[in-house]
């Protein structure tokens, strides 16, 4: 699916959704609930993960569903704007969703939180690794990706490994942007280290001008990237007009293939940190299991990708959950059922809850885009 084709999806789809009408479960439904970017600069990312959970929740109604109830994913666009997210947190919960599903974004998912905590409504695999969004503890909150801090630490640990320690920092000026700053500092701090150099850029924008003037003024040899792909791309681009020869890093939440396409040639060399295996050959079950479905939903023209697998994971790791929660289970039963889940073996993919840890996972890889859109190991 190329970009022209990903805009058009999310135009169809974000004025579908909000026409459907939500109703609330019956013996034969399980509602889900979505808030995501489904329109605007970080559309891509809201729609492969979505693409991704379909995969597995179509599969999976085709065999009967779970428990016999079919599955029933219900996605409303905010553009990632946290107040547009909060409102259709709302309507979701007040329209019967049994579970709010793959949120997309830190500061639309610190808006959805509290809404659905109030309404002691499960709170499942949101797309962002924020700490404020895992502690305190929540009892209905459920994390499948690992955290920004893990994330960030990799990146460190890599790259003061080969002898840099000149990091500057371009970031999101929100709540997004700002923990992925805070996990870069907590790792460079045991080293002795602080960030050389930081720039902000507003969320759906590009205007990056200031942010590296800023950041070049301090020299690094790397610079970590903690924004949405848009933004992340104009810097790649900027930076290096202005010199910069270093390599940039970027987190998972970029969107890797969306990040790529949007470089195109400027793409080579830059480094994403992974919170899932990687999808592009069957190198582990649970990327076969994903190309497979993919296959045999589009066929030639399924284009596998980091956001599409992790919706996938996610789906699977719920699914079991509920499964195991028993038929005509309410809260407390899918709860239970989630928390049962004691490192969950996906494929390659491990998931580990219990009543006391809602943070499944802290997978995390490296990887490497190449000038012709490729994604390197």
């Amino acid at each position: 699916m190329n970009r022209r084709q990903i805009l058009r999806r999310a135009t169809g789809l974000a004025a579908a959704s909000i026409a459907t009408p939500l109703w609330a479960q019956s013996a034969g439904r399980i509602v889900l609930g979505q808030s995501a970017a489904l329109s605007g600069p970080a559309a891509a990312l809201g729609l492969r993960f979505r693409e991704g959970a379909m995969l597995h929740f179509e599969r999976l109604n085709a065999k009967g569903g779970v428990n016999g109830r079919q599955i029933d994913l219900q996605s409303l666009d905010d553009g990632y704007e946290p107040d547009r997210c909060a409102e259709n947190t709302r309507k979701l919960i007040e329209g019967g969703a049994f579970a709010l599903f793959g949120y997309i974004g830190t500061p639309t998912s610190l808006a959805a939180l509290p809404l659905a905590t109030q309404a002691k409504t499960p709170f499942f695999a949101p797309f962002t690794g924020a700490e404020a969004l895992r502690a305190p503890f929540n009892r209905y909150a459920f994390h499948v990706r690992a955290s920004y801090y893990d994330e960030t630490a990799e990146i460190v640990r890599q790259t003061t490994a080969i002898g840099i320690k000149r990091i500057g920092v371009f970031y999101q000026n929100d709540s997004y942007g700002k923990a992925g700053l805070e996990g870069v500092t907590r790792a460079l701090k045991p080293l002795g280290l602080e960030p050389a150099g930081l720039g902000t850029v507003e969320r759906n924008t590009v205007d990056v001008d200031a942010a590296v003037k800023a950041i070049m003024a301090g020299k690094p040899d790397a610079i970590v990237q903690i924004s949405a792909y848009k933004s992340c791309a104009a810097f790649i681009r900027a930076a290096r007009k202005a010199g910069f020869g270093g390599t940039f890093y970027n987190v998972s939440f970029v969107g890797t293939k969306a990040l790529a396409d949007e470089l195109g040639a400027d793409a080579r060399g830059v480094v994403v940190s992974q919170v899932v295996p990687f999808p592009f050959t069957p190198s582990s079950q649970v990327a076969g299991e994903y190309l497979a479905a993919g296959k045999a939903a589009q066929g030639d023209k399924f284009e596998p990708n980091y956001s599409s697998m992790e919706g996938f994971v996610a789906a699977r790791a719920f699914a079991e959950g509920l499964k195991r929660a028993g038929a005509n289970a309410g809260t407390d039963a899918l709860i239970n059922g989630l928390e049962s889940l004691r490192d969950l073996n996906l494929g390659g993919f491990f998931v580990d809850f219990s009543p006391t840890r809602h943070t499944g996972s802290k997978y995390v890889d490296l990887t490497i885009l190449t000038a012709d859109g490729h994604v390197r190991r």
